[in-house]
């Protein structure tokens, strides 16, 4: 590492922490003692997903998670259920350590995920990923979901969309007009 003031190769580093970008480290040079700071990154060899048509793309986080929040979207979800899923995707693609890795086993990674963590959201997601042709396809894959769950887990796994102590609609009219 070269001083920016003088040039100087040696430096000693001074504090280490973990930021965004990768490591921030704050070094010392050992000649003039200038103080200047450095980012390290750890490269990774890069994540090439193989689409259905054949096309390659670099892997991206961001495009996963936009997908997945959309399946996800005004469902009642734990803060931070997302970000977790999608991260524990990545870090099974990473632990694969191939440098391709064909979209269709990333579809089934976020399904087998999001049947656990949420059931209409496993539909929304399972109608783009498996490309529903018609109603009955969707259905089929519902009716098996139904069948799967009373059959291996009970309906009180899966979150509330209203708790019931919250009042319903209907509840609140008659209410209104028995008072009026």
């Amino acid at each position: 590492m070269r001083c920016p003031q003088c040039e100087h190769t040696e430096s000693k580093v001074i504090d280490s922490r973990e930021s965004p970008d990768g490591i921030r480290r704050r070094r010392e040079c050992l000649e003039c003692e200038h103080r200047f700071t450095t980012y390290e990154r750890v490269h990774s060899t890069p994540l090439v997903i193989v689409k259905r048509d054949g096309r390659r793309e670099s892997f991206e986080a961001e495009k996963l998670f936009r997908s997945v929040r959309i399946a996800c979207a005004k469902r009642p979800l734990a803060t931070g259920s997302l970000e977790k899923l999608v991260e524990d995707v990545e870090n099974e693609l990473h632990r694969l350590s191939k440098a391709e890795v064909e979209s269709r086993i990333i579809g089934e990674m976020v399904i087998e995920r999001l049947r656990e963590l949420d059931r209409v959201a496993y539909i929304r997601f399972a109608s783009v990923y498996k490309d529903f042709d018609d109603i009955e396809t969707f259905v089929r894959e519902a009716e098996a979901l139904q069948a799967e769950e009373s059959g291996t887990r009970k309906a009180s796994d899966q979150l509330t969309l209203l708790p019931d102590d919250v009042p319903r609609l209907a509840d609140r009219r008659r209410r209104r007009r028995r008072g009026a």
